[in-house]
């Protein structure tokens, strides 16, 4: 029997927590570090692009799908469409969010390893050479999986006491929170002798850097950093009551979250520029480049602790909506119950993320396509499924999903004047950009 099922409790609520979800490791940890590889400003244009014209009609999309249907992302596709292909996209999306969590736990437990030694003053010191301290605590794999463990046990305990009083109380708690910090952290940053030659970097946009991979890694970005794709904001929406407006709601998730990473454009590279550090270090740049930066400010511990804080904070935020599309797939027939799902996939997850944990020590050795385990996971997901997936999405509901229904969830709560709009969008745009981001990328066009 199909258990009754949760809803959020206002508009308010239901926005923050898509925030929460979108607001995570891609706006704060690749979103920086993928600009600063990818040529700054011009990266940072186009992911502005693909967000307002990809990313915000496929998030609409999502909540369509979800609202309207009332289930989560694998009955969704069922109900609309029973006995057919369509129903592997909610587990395409499943399974992404599984793939997507094995290593994104990985760095949510170094973000919690660091977090406690900058509280407690272990990171900035005088001497401190910080590849080597980060290459300590990644290489340490006992350090790295008491940290995995740690973050999965936190993140279980929130999910199996359900949507009202885990994800949407959490929410409510770490969003203002990140909002403040991040705030406090950018207008020191601004403060900065040279920080505007960083400010100049991150907006003033250089095309000759722009690559195919470079546009791949902006379009990527785009859904990651909304977590569309994979039907995450499907199993979210199916908790929304029926009067809210889907479209208002969509655009107030992509404005935060937009808002979030040019926050972190300007938290990260005015402090990289004004210390004569490269921009170009990677996924490292977070745990080696700003502790080295931060050292030489003056409270530069309080402030690292902050950045680390609002840092797990959104990760945490983020990583709730990953689990919730698995718990909720599994708890949809009644057969299982929330707690009891939770925890087992939290032991599964933690088994199956070993691997990707230990990539940076024991494991080094086992190399994928020129990839670590822990990179060749990030790539597969970000830059294949996740486009893979949206691709699907687009296809699905313009050509399968009856236009009625579309229309009428489209306008609930406002006016429809751009409904035509957003179906053109996701009729020939939305498909058109991510095939041929995917054909270069192959080096079939050039």
């Amino acid at each position: 029997m199909e258990q009754k099922r949760e809803q959020w409790t206002s508009k308010f609520t239901f926005i923050l927590a898509s925030a929460g979800a979108a607001i995570g490791l891609g706006a704060i940890w690749k979103f920086p570090y993928v600009a600063g590889m990818s040529g700054g400003g011009a990266f940072f244009l186009f992911f502005v692009i693909f967000t307002l014209l990809i990313g915000l009609p496929m998030l609409i999309t999502e909540y369509i799908i979800g609202r309207g249907t009332g289930k989560e992302a694998v009955s969704a596709y069922k109900k609309i469409a029973p006995n057919s292909f369509w129903i592997w996209i909610g587990r395409l999306g499943v399974l992404g969010c599984f793939l997507l969590l094995t290593f994104y736990s990985v760095v949510g437990g170094w973000v919690l390893i660091y977090s406690a030694m900058s509280v407690t003053g272990n990171i900035i010191s005088s001497g401190t050479d910080y590849g080597a301290l980060f290459g300590q605590v990644t290489g340490d794999a006992s350090i790295t999986l008491l940290g995995l463990a740690i973050f999965t046990i936190l993140n279980v305990i929130v999910i199996a006491l359900g949507v009202k009083n885990g994800i949407e109380r959490a929410n409510k708690f770490m969003m203002p929170l990140l909002f403040i910090f991040f705030i406090i952290l950018v207008a020191r940053a601004l403060t900065l002798d040279g920080a505007m030659e960083g400010v100049a970097f991150f907006l003033k946009p250089d095309f000759s850097s722009i690559t195919g991979e470079s546009l791949l890694y902006a379009l990527g970005q785009s859904f990651f950093s909304l977590a569309v794709g994979f039907s995450c904001m499907v199993t979210y929406s199916s908790y929304l009551e029926k009067d809210i407006n889907l479209t208002s709601s969509a655009g107030a998730v992509v404005s935060m979250n937009l808002f979030v990473s040019l926050l972190a454009g300007l938290a990260v590279f005015p402090v990289v520029f004004a210390f004569g550090l490269e921009p170009t270090e990677g996924p490292p740049l977070l745990f080696i480049v700003l502790p080295e930066a931060f050292a030489q400010l003056p409270f530069g511990s309080m402030f690292l602790a902050a950045f680390l804080l609002l840092f797990l904070f959104a990760i945490f935020t983020s990583s709730f909506s990953l689990y919730e599309i698995i718990v909720a797939a599994f708890t949809a027939s009644g057969r299982y119950s929330r707690k009891a799902v939770s925890w087992v996939l939290g032991l599964i997850l933690f088994i199956v993320a070993i691997p990707a944990a230990l990539s940076s020590s024991s494991l080094e050795h086992i190399i994928i396509f020129d990839k670590s385990i822990f990179d060749a996971t990030d790539y597969l997901v970000s830059n294949i499924m996740l486009p893979l997936g949206s691709l699907l999405i687009a296809i699905f509901i313009i050509h399968k999903v009856d236009k009625t229904f579309v229309r009428g969830e489209y306008a609930i709560g406002g006016n429809a004047n751009l409904y035509a709009v957003w179906r053109m969008l996701m009729t020939w745009f939305v498909p058109a950009i991510i095939v041929l981001v995917f054909l270069n990328t192959l080096g079939i066009i050039g």
